[in-house]
């Protein structure tokens, strides 16, 4: 089978050949295409994602292009994980909010809006050419903000599914605290994409989270970023993008005072394409750790595994609505426990959710809609008015200045900016 990683020159791309690589006889791929305007990153991690695959004696072809129609035709599963204006754009998202005392960062608030209206047409222009050459390929999007390009992808009638490793790494991280194989374990995660919360624990259908959330509540709380107490006191685990909402001015402070995450990444990026151009290097290097997307590999392959071969697994995925969160619309994308078909994935119950955590749930699902529409339709007004909406900004004067300062910044990328 044919597996295309659409932004393939990422440093992230390793993880995945690792999985690949690991994952032989479930996801048996024959030609992995590396897809990317940037020639030279290509080369770099095209080079090492042949050594890692040789070094495994996995017979996969890798194929590394700037071509992106060719990259797509007759793939079984295309793998979208780009970032559109790369760093340098990541680097206005993390700062021009602070101006107006928001949150800086790239997937939420002001920033993750100014991602959306730059990646969702681009996205869309992608799954337009995987539709024409492979309609019967599935769509991973594991591209920020991962809810809204999902949304926008399904509401054009792909084949698409949203993912992000949050889950998986909660699930990992209790696995190890119980010492347990990680298979044993489930999740009671709901909510949104970057704003959920795991309200149960399962080992071998047991909820054992109590029990953890009295023993580990430091362990817990740690990969949330938020105090122990405060932790317990919810009884679930957060996702540790709910500290931008928990602790807003705190986060603000912080912000201001250091190195933009940007700024970090691109300078651990210029180290690892180095490491990459060792003609010697045939494993992922242990630094690529701090890049970020732990347990990214076995996500995506477990997913497209499952996609494939309709194993009707459950999975942490990001999905319509359907009804799942009553108080959201049906056409909502959720990220929920699904059960994972060759049809694509169906949402599983889910307990409903108390009002602490269903209202912020549904005002964030409101800012979504808009957000999308912003970056379907454009316009400046239709920008401010999801800065609106949205908790972390949600004051007129700074809506208003932020939607005319983002578009300014991204105009390059905005054609109906230009």
């Amino acid at each position: 089978m044919k597996l295309t990683v659409i932004g393939g020159g990422s440093t992230y791309t390793p993880e995945l050949v690792d999985g690949i690589a690991r994952e032989r006889a479930a996801l048996p791929v024959s030609e992995l295409v590396l897809a990317d305007p940037d020639a030279r990153r290509l080369e770099l991690v095209g080079g090492l994602a042949a050594r890692m695959l040789a070094r495994a004696g996995h017979p996969a072809k890798v194929v590394a292009t700037g071509d992106l129609d060719a990259a797509v035709d007759g793939a079984a599963v295309v793998l979208v994980q780009l970032r559109v204006g790369g760093q340098a754009a990541r680097r206005v998202d993390e700062t021009l909010p602070l101006e107006c005392g928001c949150v800086g960062q790239e997937t939420t608030g002001a920033g993750g809006l100014a991602k959306a209206l730059r990646t969702v047409p681009v996205v869309l222009d992608i799954a337009e050419r995987v539709a024409a050459r492979a309609p019967d390929a599935w769509i991973i999007d594991f591209t920020n903000p991962v809810g809204i390009v999902t949304r926008a992808l399904l509401d054009a009638g792909h084949r698409a599914v949203g993912l992000c490793n949050v889950a998986i790494g909660v699930q990992r991280r209790a696995a190890a605290l119980l010492d347990a194989a990680p298979e044993r374990i489930a999740l009671g995660h709901a909510g949104l994409n970057h704003l959920t919360w795991v309200r149960s624990i399962a080992l071998d259908g047991r909820d054992v989270l109590p029990e953890l959330l009295d023993g580990h509540a430091e362990d817990l709380a740690g990969m949330s970023g938020l105090p122990a107490p405060f932790v317990r006191r919810l009884g679930a685990v957060p996702s540790y993008y709910l500290r931008y909402f928990y602790e807003h001015d705190r986060v603000v402070r912080e912000q201001r005072g250091a190195p933009t995450r940007a700024e970090e990444v691109a300078a651990l990026e210029r180290d690892l394409l180095a490491m990459y151009a060792d003609p010697a290097l045939d494993t992922k290097p242990a630094r690529l750790e701090e890049r970020g997307g732990a347990y990214y590999s076995e996500a995506a392959v477990q997913l497209a595994v499952s996609l494939l071969t309709g194993r009707g697994d459950a999975q942490v995925v990001n999905v319509r609505n359907g009804g799942t969160l009553p108080f959201l619309d049906d056409r909502a994308v959720i990220e929920v426990p699904a059960r994972i078909t060759a049809s694509g994935p169906v949402p599983l119950p889910v307990p409903p959710l108390e009002p602490l955590f269903s209202g912020l749930v549904a005002h964030v699902s409101g800012y979504e809609e808009l957000a999308l529409d912003a970056a379907l339709r454009g316009g400046v007004e239709r920008v401010a008015d999801a800065l609106l909406a949205h908790p972390l900004v949600g004051q007129l004067a700074f809506a208003d200045r932020l939607a005319r300062d983002l578009v300014a910044a991204n105009r390059a990328h905005l054609p109906w900016a230009a």
